[in-house]
């Protein structure tokens, strides 16, 4: 039974990135004319580089956190390896990186502004809620951390 109520939360928790990577893009660009296929194949590599990151990352997070991405289900554990040794939101930058193609490969400056609106948004979220919140719930382990890996530019060597 807990196998299966954790398989239900890890397709409830793509609620979000589903919203942001899919919902929010075809309400904003309803012009989807792809104008050159080159800059089209070019933002189509760049969406795959971000959706590996993002796979890496809800990996890391059921396997190793026993949770999953959503905030109303958050890893039990603190996830430091892998990618996150080298920056501790690669989700977020896996999600941006997708919207960045995404706005290269239909050319869209309305995607390109809404991947800043949720960059930026993110950035104040870590910064008031989730950084507080994995510093009450992990204590120490989570200051340590935070003081060796960058929040958003990644790091070539892991320090953890």
């Amino acid at each position: 039974m807990k196998a299966v109520r954790d398989i239900i939360n890890q397709v409830i928790s793509f609620i979000l990135p589903v919203t942001v990577l899919v919902i929010i893009p075809l309400y904003v660009e309803r012009d989807l004319d792809i104008k050159h296929i080159w800059v089209f194949v070019i933002g189509l590599i760049i969406i795959s580089v971000g959706l590996a990151v993002m796979v890496m990352t809800i990996s890391l997070f059921a396997r190793i956190g026993k949770g999953t991405l959503a905030p109303w289900s958050p890893p039990k554990k603190l996830v430091t390896v892998g990618i996150y040794g080298h920056v501790r939101n690669p989700m977020i930058l896996g999600v941006l990186t997708v919207l960045i193609g995404e706005s290269i490969a239909l050319m869209s400056i309305t995607i390109g502004l809404w991947t800043l609106i949720f960059f930026f948004s993110n950035n104040l979220y870590f910064r008031l809620s989730e950084e507080p919140d994995l510093k009450k719930r992990f204590g120490d382990m989570y200051t340590e951390y935070k003081k060796n890996v960058p929040r958003w530019i990644p790091r070539l060597k892991k320090d953890l």
